[in-house]
């Protein structure tokens, strides 16, 4: 096991932080770990790359204590904080130079290109940092994490910033770095963590509320069903008029014309509506239907 938290504790002054988490990275998968803001993720990410010292509890990496073996830990893993701290001054090229040179890196030059060329940064290599855009910045804190090929990698808000195909890019890479290493992904963007990662861990106010799959966690959560979102152009009653077997809920949604109607897998609603529509001489302004997404297991475990 890469990455094991056994009952974790951090207090700030009187609120803990957090509340005897538990859980496990396994290399080999992407792990999500998701909260609200103020939930302890960050909190946990510290302690993991051993910036902060727990109150309570046992986190170890590759084997060893974040308390007892901090220098095993730090050569183990790769950490990308969401603030990322860089030398604006510096260029692209000298700085991760520098950062080989601090693990004391023998083949500095190689490892510095191989990094270059793997976070896309070839037309940027010879500027100054702080001429980059915020998107590039991030590939550059990426490579320092990777330089000195971490078995464990922490990535806090990794594609905060980047363009759409920055974007792609990044994610791949993640995807890729995830099938040789350990990797923790901490993010609020719920598409991401769908297009990414191989299980989830929720925490919210300091205490892991779940720990699994995507797959499990809707259908122990939300349960495996289907939503569809219908809009008229006026207001209409459409909870009394579609009491049927399948159908698991409709509530209003943000607009007053608007309804969201959550049913089985089994049936498919669609037409039903579309002709109670016609019948009813309105406009239909919208209808889709999707299945059930990780932003609804979010919502459900942390509101």
């Amino acid at each position: 096991m890469s990455v094991r938290i056994r009952e974790l504790t951090k207090i700030y002054g009187k609120k803990k932080a957090l509340d005897g988490i538990t859980f496990e990275a396994e290399k080999g998968q992407v792990t999500g770990f998701l909260g609200p803001n103020g939930a302890g993720k960050t909190t946990t990410m510290k302690i993991l790359s051993c910036y902060l010292e727990q109150d309570g509890g046992e986190a170890e990496v590759c084997g060893y204590s974040t308390r007892k073996n901090a220098e095993q830990v730090k050569r183990n893993i790769g950490y990308l904080p969401e603030h990322n701290p860089l030398y604006k001054e510096m260029y692209v090229k000298e700085y991760l130079r520098f950062v080989a040179g601090m693990y004391g890196l023998k083949n500095k030059n190689g490892r510095v290109a191989d990094m270059i060329r793997l976070t896309g940064l070839e037309r940027e290599q010879n500027k100054k940092i702080g001429a980059l855009s915020k998107g590039y910045r991030q590939r550059v804190g990426l490579s320092q994490a990777l330089i000195h090929d971490p078995q464990v990698l922490i990535l806090d808000e990794p594609t905060s910033g980047l363009d759409p195909n920055q974007l792609a890019d990044i994610r791949n890479l993640i995807k890729k770095l995830g099938k040789e290493k350990t990797v923790i992904l901490s993010t609020h963007i719920m598409q991401e963590v769908e297009a990414v990662c191989d299980k989830v861990v929720i925490i919210n106010q300091g205490n892991i509320v779940a720990d699994g799959s995507l797959n499990q966690l809707k259908e122990q959560t939300v349960g495996s069903g289907v939503r569809i979102t219908v809009a008229f152009d006026k207001e209409i009653d459409l909870e009394n008029n579609f009491q049927k077997e399948g159908v698991m809920s409709i509530i209003p949604g943000t607009d007053k014309f608007q309804w969201i109607v959550t049913t089985s897998t089994e049936i498919d609603l669609r037409p039903d509506i579309f002709k109670f529509a016609v019948n009813e001489n309105i406009q239909l302004l919208e209808m889709y239907r999707q299945k059930y997404v990780v932003e609804d297991v979010f919502r459900q475990l942390t509101k």
